[in-house]
């Protein structure tokens, strides 16, 4: 029984990825909004009634496109930061690793990019489902900040006092062992970064920047200074280099 089961999974495995290929085909030939069931089942030579018993609606496919994308680009940033540059060295660089990373899966995967930071899918409500998966990015850049702040330090500008209640509510939220300064700075710099990567991936950078990749491991520098980041050469040693809160 053990061994029938394990053929009926794989088939249903090989199924399951033929149909999001084929609607990621669609996504990228039609765009979201249009991406039908039944377009994908006949394009797979499959009967409507049997592509709903892997996925029973547009939604639910959507869903799983979604997760898939924002998982991908998850492990794109997670593989960056456990390799010899974004593990070791000056804490600015590694973010740019992790950052360049990010920008080169976008690059590769405009399409996929598009499904889950360009303009919502009509009628289309994300579940919780997606919610972790969306968050692995966010998560690998607050480790990096992490890493720095119980090392070398951090230099995070001071704290608006207007800014103060929800800078506090998103360190509870979000990451309690760090100062909410550095929680503050760190949101803003993840909003830039996709900011940034959006307008390079949409076409917005068309004869505005010519050499982008300078220009975008620039700009990543940047924003790693606004977190607070410190290279070798300047950072304090243990809490002595720590901002204050």
């Amino acid at each position: 029984m053990s061994t029938i089961r394990g053929a009926r999974e794989r088939a249903r495995s090989e199924v399951t990825a033929a149909i999001k290929d084929e609607a990621r085909r669609q996504l990228a030939a039609d765009g979201a909004a249009k991406l039908s069931l039944r377009a994908v089942a006949r394009e797979l030579g499959m009967v409507s009634s049997a592509l709903y018993r892997y996925f029973p609606s547009r939604d639910d496919l959507l869903t799983a496109l979604i997760v898939d994308a924002y998982d991908a680009v998850g492990a794109t940033a997670e593989a960056a930061r456990a390799t010899p540059r974004g593990s070791s060295g000056p804490h600015p660089a590694r973010w740019t690793v992790v950052t360049c990373a990010v920008r080169d899966w976008a690059l590769a995967h405009p399409h996929e990019y598009g499904l889950i930071y360009g303009s919502p899918v009509p009628g289309y409500t994300a579940p919780q489902d997606t919610v972790g998966p969306a968050s692995r990015v966010g998560l690998v850049l607050l480790g990096l900040a992490r890493d720095a702040y119980l090392t070398d330090g951090l230099a995070a500008p001071p704290l608006a006092p207007e800014l103060r209640p929800e800078a506090e509510r998103m360190t509870a939220d979000l990451a309690p062992d760090l100062p909410p300064a550095v929680v503050a700075a760190l949101v803003a710099a993840w909003a830039q970064l996709f900011g940034l990567i959006s307008f390079e991936v949409f076409g917005q950078f068309t004869r505005v920047v010519e050499e982008r990749d300078p220009f975008f491991r620039r700009a990543s520098r940047e924003l790693a200074r606004s977190v607070g980041l410190l290279d070798g050469r300047t950072a304090g040693t243990g809490s002595t280099g720590r901002a204050m809160s």
